[in-house]
């Protein structure tokens, strides 16, 4: 339906297409999640999400057991469903680029709402409230932004807990900060579904919100100034310039016969004939356009 005109009523030539432009980007592949699952390595992270979702990560008793992140789809009482994503562990200095540190805390950013899972049972002689702090820092120092999302503190391996005052030295920080704290086990499934279902009301909740910062945003639009062109004299030479040039060679073939007439047909639509005429173009003269010399017939 585009050709169908009473002066080509069919394509016979092809265009080449304008000069594109080539451009070195780096992309960077973030994961998005409603809910990541942070803390230190081995603190039950993944047994978590085994639990919580169909999700089939690697679990073993040693520390960096994860070491890309997981996902796992929830689906709550309420007949809705998120996406959780298991982190692998953060350890101190993560945000300077200690081990994989800042991969991982680029996957951070793209959750709305972080459980801070903390061992609480004492059997690695880990101090709970360290532990927090230690984790906070590096997500303040990683990004401000990051350090204020939406977080709840998940208190691990309670069914192996050896010294209840550290649990409860976590909870007085819990309260001191207004945070939210759940005792759970994720090797039992013990506090697991009054923490999820307080998850799922959150989720509802919160605000949605862009959850990365666009350092630099581009816009492409078409060149308004496409059919702009100048021409200049020199003797018996015109020399035609300007993005209509450009566009216009770029997309006619010299060599076919109706191309050519499509190409003469332009000169007059933009007004280049004119404008040549108007600075005297003769017979048998000289007009380069775009590095093309052709010779000028009336």
């Amino acid at each position: 339906m585009h050709f169908a005109t009473s002066t080509r009523q069919a394509p016979r030539f092809s265009q080449d297409g304008e000069k594109g432009k080539e451009k070195e980007v780096i992309l960077e592949l973030k994961l998005l999640a409603d809910v990541g699952l942070i803390g230190f390595p081995n603190v039950g992270k993944s047994t978590f999400l085994s639990k919580v979702t169909s999700a089939k990560p690697k679990i073993a008793d040693y520390h960096f057991t994860t070491i890309i992140p997981n996902l796992g789809v929830v689906k709550s009482n309420y007949g809705d469903s998120f996406v959780i994503a298991d982190i692998p562990g953060i350890i101190e200095g993560a945000s300077t680029g200690v081990g994989l540190g800042i991969q991982f805390l680029r996957h951070i950013e793209r959750t709305r709402l972080l459980l801070h899972v903390i061992d609480v049972s004492g059997i690695e002689g880990r101090n709970p409230v360290e532990d927090f702090y230690t984790i906070n820092k590096e997500l303040e120092s990683y990004s401000e932004k990051l350090s204020k999302r939406t977080q709840i503190i998940v208190a691990n391996k309670v069914d192996v807990m050896q010294n209840e005052e550290q649990y409860k030295e976590l909870e007085k920080l819990a309260k001191e900060k207004n945070m939210e704290i759940y005792k759970i086990s994720a090797a039992t499934g013990e506090g697991i579904d009054a923490l999820m279902d307080r998850v799922t009301k959150i989720l509802k909740e919160l605000p949605k919100e862009e959850l990365i910062e666009i350092e630099e945003k581009m816009v492409y639009t078409l060149d308004n100034e496409k059919d702009q062109f100048s021409v200049t004299k020199d003797g018996k030479i015109f020399i035609v310039e300007g993005p209509a040039v450009v566009r216009l060679m770029g997309r006619i073939n010299l060599e076919d016969n109706e191309s050519m007439h499509y190409f003469q047909k332009s000169l007059r639509e933009l007004g280049i004939e004119a404008k040549l005429k108007e600075l005297g173009v003769g017979e048998g003269d000289t007009v380069i356009l775009d590095g093309w010399e052709l010779e000028w017939y009336d």
